[in-house]
């Protein structure tokens, strides 16, 4: 009974030695992809990826901030619509697209034929955007129920993909970049807004703002197969940071507003 026991923990032992399956190096790698902290900012969730906290959320309560009169004013958000150079009979994805300002400013572009797939996790913001769509009498915004981890977009379907302050709330980015790279199509643009943290004056919570260094710093990751294509310098507040889908061509230079 001995020598078998002693041969027993032998083999366990060898065992707990052999390499790692795929499927058990995959869980490894995402074990060690996000990092948990204690010490963090009130107004993140506590969560860490490649250097940066991840931020709370901003819920339905919220949706009057996004539908604000002064929101144009603060943003330029129809200068950013236009340096999105829309084509009719596009199929654009607004992921995080809330109660759907920045939906309905793109469906009129890629009018007749095109399309919005307005993204969003919360039901009451889609119910919100069905509701505003019936009485604006906008028909080519499609509401999208996605996950935290999935758009719920077909793959090689959508032309452009945009996000509105909205990239630094996803609670799993890396594993909602693998999806948002599948559905994009070959050479499709996926397009970041986001307060520039370079700017102190900009008055949002830090942890509601991203570098346009981390950015790419988490975009250009080889899986993604996304590369930097442009970075516009045309909105008082935030960056837009474009990047293509594909083999990396020669980047665009940063676009500037006249005479700036």
């Amino acid at each position: 009974m001995r020598i078998r026991l002693q041969v027993f923990i032998v083999l366990a032992l060898a065992g707990s030695l052999l390499p790692l399956h795929a499927d058990e190096k995959a869980a490894t790698k995402e074990n060690s992809r996000y990092e948990m902290r204690g010490d963090h900012d009130p107004n993140g969730i506590g969560k860490f990826y490649m250097g940066r906290e991840i931020a709370y959320v901003m819920g339905f309560a919220g949706a009057s901030w996004l539908e604000r009169s002064n929101r144009e004013e603060e943003e330029r958000i129809t200068l950013l619509i236009r340096s999105l150079n829309l084509k009719p009979g596009q199929v654009v994805a607004d992921i995080g697209a809330g109660s759907g300002v920045i939906s309905f400013l793109m469906a009129e572009q890629v009018l007749p034929d095109g399309k919005v797939m307005a993204v969003d996790v919360q039901q009451e913001m889609l119910d919100r955007l069905k509701k505003f769509s019936e009485t604006l009498g906008v028909t080519n915004v499609v509401p999208v129920k996605g996950t935290q981890t999935s758009t719920g977009l077909e793959p090689g379907s959508i032309d452009l993909a945009i996000m509105v302050d909205v990239y630094h709330e996803f609670e799993f980015p890396y594993e909602m970049m693998q999806d948002i790279s599948k559905a994009l199509k070959p050479g499709g643009r996926l397009v970041f807004v986001e307060y520039r943290k370079e700017d102190p004056l900009v008055p949002i919570k830090e942890v509601h703002k991203m570098t346009q260094a981390q950015v790419r710093k988490e975009i250009e990751q080889p899986e993604f197969d996304l590369h930097w294509s442009e970075t516009v310098h045309l909105l008082p507040r935030q960056h837009v940071i474009i990047f293509q889908k594909g083999p990396a061509g020669s980047p665009l230079k940063a676009v500037d507003e006249p005479g700036k």
